[in-house]
This record gives structure tokens, C-alpha cells and sequence, in this order.
């Protein structure tokens, strides 16, 4: 095994805090993971890791060493990118991350044609409603609907995402059709909403006749996974906030219907997230060319499928 696997793997596993963790996602044994880690301690004569049953937690040495082999990595993977540009013919492993909506519908199936066209490029694509932080787990680029919380990373805009308030047929026949943000509060509606760590209460952000308004709703089911939400939907449990690319096929076939339509949600940008090193790596560059292009066409084509009242 070279000295730069050795360090490849302890970044991944300082990143995970996990041998196992950092084993899957390097596609190694833990045996591997972990005959690495010993090695690179061995020639550095210090430990990098304390290691009990339970956890695993970074030496004083180890937070040192991880700056300096960031630093390595980034050399190697610039120096590489500056070949792979020559070339043309871009390796290595790219960490993408993406919400469950996003990358099920749109980025997944974009996958195998990508990797057709860049045979040398690995995908590892991470699926999560949660915020995540590209710097301490490890990702390359992140696609994100909304603001992005960290303001120090760049973003590349894809499109403005349209978004609805749907409701199963028979839930309607049940409970009545708000026609608009403040019904859903005073009829006591139920409302599925998506639940991010932290979150202490819902709002949802709706056009009105005054500008944009925030209406705090509730509901007995809550969720941190979208399409659950649209589940429980189409199953005439509730009413919820969806993006209009994520339920399409489901407007169109009359499964769920939108309501409130006198105060329609307000668009959220959809964009990918980066960091300008990370922009410098061809393969970073060729893949979020290659996505924000085909994402933007399908989810206006999408978007565009379907009628909604204005």
C-alpha cells in the first residue's frame, strides 16, 4: 500500500470519525481501514487516534497532522487536475451530496450518462433532506433548494424551483379545500411537515395579496424525509408544501390536487454549493456543467407539465 492511501484513509476516517464508516466509504475492509491507520502511526511514531469499543476520537497529533494532509491531498488533486485538463480524460472520486428529491428524480438518473462520458470519474452520492457541511464531511459539491447556510462557499444557480401546496382527493372530501394560507390555520388543517434538525417550529413562506408572508402551521405528522411527506399525501392524511417537479406526475393523474391557491407558496432557488478550491478540479467543473444544465431543463420541464390556478 503507498504512503498517500495511508493518508487518504486517515483524512476519511478523521472526516467520518469512523473506522467502519470511513472503510465503507473508500470501499476498503475495515481490516484495511484499520492496517492503514496503524502504519501511518507506526511511521510517524505518534497516535493519531484514541480508540475505545465505542469511539474514536482525534489525538492533538492527529488534528495537527490532518491540516498538513489536507494540505497534501489538495497538492496531489491539483496536480492531477492540471494532467487531467491537459488530457482531457479527468479520475478520481467525486463526493456529491444532494436532497432526497433532487437526487432521486433528477441527479441519480444523470449518474450512469455522466459516467459514460468520463469513465475515469467515481460517483459517490450522498441522499439527505439535512444541512450538510462540505467542509467537514468530505463532499465536493452539495445541490440544495433554499438559502445556503454557509455564506463563505460559492454557489452556482440552476434554477427558480416552483413549489405547491397539494392534497390528496379524499382528504379534501373530508376536511374541506382552504383556499388560502390563513385557512389552513383557522380550519385546523393538517399540514406534513419536513422536519430539519434544530427546527422548533414550521413556517410556510406564501405569496399574499400584501407580499410574502410567513403562516406558522402544524400538523400531527412530521418528517425529515420529503417523499414521506408526499406519501402521507397521497394516502389523504394531510396537506403538504412540495416542489412542483417532486409531485408532477401526481398532479397530472388528479392524485393530489393543489389548494390554498389564493396565496401560493414562494419559489425557492435551486443551486449547487462549492468551494472555489474545489472549482479549480476539472472533474468538480465537468460535473456541475454537466448537471446544472440537464437539472434545470427537467425540472422546468417539469414544472411546465403542469397547470397551476395563478
Amino acid at each position: 500500500m503507498s504512503y498517500l492511501d495511508n493518508i487518504r484513509t486517515f483524512v476519511r476516517v478523521y472526516e467520518l470519525g469512523s473506522m467502519s464508516a470511513a472503510g465503507r466509504d473508500l470501499r476498503i475492509s475495515p481490516a484495511v481501514t484499520s492496517s492503514r491507520i496503524s502504519s501511518l502511526e507506526e511511521h510517524l511514531n505518534v497516535r493519531l487516534f484514541q480508540r475505545t469499543t465505542r469511539s474514536l476520537t482525534a489525538t492533538e497529533q492527529g488534528r495537527a497532522f490532518y491540516k498538513g494532509a489536507t494540505a497534501v491531498l489538495e497538492a496531489v488533486d491539483a496536480a492531477e487536475g492540471q494532467v487531467a485538463g491537459i488530457t482531457d480524460n479527468p479520475k478520481g472520486s467525486l463526493y456529491v451530496a444532494a436532497p432526497l428529491g433532487v437526487g432521486r428524480r433528477l441527479l441519480a438518473p444523470l449518474v450512469p450518462e455522466f459516467v459514460r462520458d468520463y469513465p475515469l470519474i467515481d460517483i459517490r452520492l450522498r441522499l439527505t433532506d439535512r444541512t450538510v457541511d462540505l467542509t467537514t464531511e468530505g463532499l465536493d459539491i452539495s445541490f440544495f433548494l433554499g438559502e445556503p447556510a454557509d455564506s463563505n462557499l460559492r454557489i452556482k444557480p440552476i434554477a427558480d424551483c416552483d413549489r405547491v401546496l397539494v392534497a390528496a382527493p379524499d382528504y379534501i372530501a373530508k376536511r374541506g379545500h382552504p383556499e388560502n394560507g390563513q385557512a389552513l390555520i383557522n380550519d385546523e388543517h393538517n399540514c406534513l411537515n419536513l422536519r430539519f434538525p434544530g427546527a422548533t417550529e414550521f413556517q410556510w413562506r406564501l405569496q399574499t395579496a400584501d407580499g410574502p408572508q410567513r403562516f406558522r402551521v402544524s400538523g400531527r405528522y412530521e418528517c425529515d424525509d420529503g417523499d414521506v411527506l408526499t406519501d402521507w399525501a397521497l394516502a389523504g392524511e394531510g396537506i403538504a408544501l412540495k416542489p412542483v417537479f417532486e409531485v408532477a406526475e401526481h398532479l397530472n393523474a388528479g392524485r393530489l390536487v393543489p389548494v390554498a391557491e389564493k396565496t401560493p407558496p414562494t419559489p425557492i432557488q435551486m443551486a449547487c454549493l462549492y468551494t472555489h478550491r474545489r472549482r479549480q478540479d476539472p472533474k468538480t467543473r465537468l460535473f456541475m456543467e454537466f448537471m446544472t444544465t440537464r437539472i434545470g431543463a427537467a425540472m422546468k420541464a417539469a414544472q411546465s407539465s403542469v397547470q397551476l390556478p395563478r
